[in-house]
């Protein structure tokens, strides 16, 4: 996915990734009603919809794990047991971690993301074949994307890559406390760079970090474009059949 500019890529990469966490919600609220309506057992619901992710929760906690490893910090227990929360939210997994400094939490917060990310991009590319999808929108080829799209299930394993990706692809994103050092050190980080800058050393940090973090935009983009499509795959489907079982349920009572 070549031919991005530096400023093009934050806009396609703050473009993506918007309307994807909207869309997580949303479909995961499908996903739930719809399991409610079949089951009518708010328990029951919580425990499928735990199963169906569990690949993906997996893959989040042990992503935390390895890194508080790697980084020295004391780890407690892990579970991969939903829980409910307060104001109906539900934790699908945790993992016990002691506390350290600010950068370290920091990265053991953006573990599931490098990881989650790494794999959705590998599977998204080499497996299902979706960035030439992303690649046919992008230059409104609208003939060469209806045409990769009925060809993709015929791909080797289709359901099962689909399956995989989708499900570490929306429960990559770090949680609420998983971010709580980030601000900290993105302002260090901020401030580090405009101290560098107003000492005159902007045009070395530009010349250094810019193809860098120019890179990780684009890696980004991708992952971003991957999770998008297959969250759109599925919103519409599941928010067909919540709607049917949700009107059986108001007829049968």
């Amino acid at each position: 996915m070549d031919g991005f500019s530096f400023w093009d890529g934050l806009v396609w990469l703050f473009g993506l990734t918007v309307p994807l966490l909207y869309l997580q919600r949303q479909l995961h609220r499908e996903i739930q009603l719809t399991f409610f309506f079949i089951t009518r057992h708010p328990t029951v619901t919580m425990g499928i919809f735990a199963l169906l992710f569990l690949p993906g929760v997996l893959i989040h906690e042990v992503s935390h794990l390895l890194m508080a490893w790697i980084l020295r910090v004391p780890t407690g227990r892990l579970s991969l047991l939903p829980r409910f929360l307060p104001e109906g939210k539900v934790q699908l997994g945790a993992v016990e971690t002691a506390p350290a400094d600010i950068f370290r939490d920091a990265l053991i917060g953006a573990a599931p993301l490098i990881t989650g990310g790494a794999l959705v991009a590998y599977l998204g590319a080499s497996r299902l074949g979706l960035l030439p999808l992303f690649e046919a929108i992008r230059s409104h080829n609208n003939d060469l994307f209806w045409s990769l799209l009925k060809h993709l299930p015929e791909l080797p394993d289709f359901w099962l890559w689909f399956y995989l990706t989708f499900t570490i692809s929306t429960t990559m994103f770090p949680s609420e406390a998983d971010r709580r050092a980030w601000l900290p050190v993105l302002g260090i980080g901020a401030s580090l760079g405009m101290l560098a800058w107003l000492s005159g050393a902007g045009g070395w940090l530009s010349g250094t970090f810019a193809p860098l973090l120019a890179q990780v935009i684009q890696v980004g983009i991708s992952i971003s474009a991957i999770s998008l499509v297959l969250h759109l795959a599925l919103w519409f489907p599941f928010r067909l059949l919540r709607a049917v079982f949700q009107g059986n349920a108001r007829i049968t009572g």
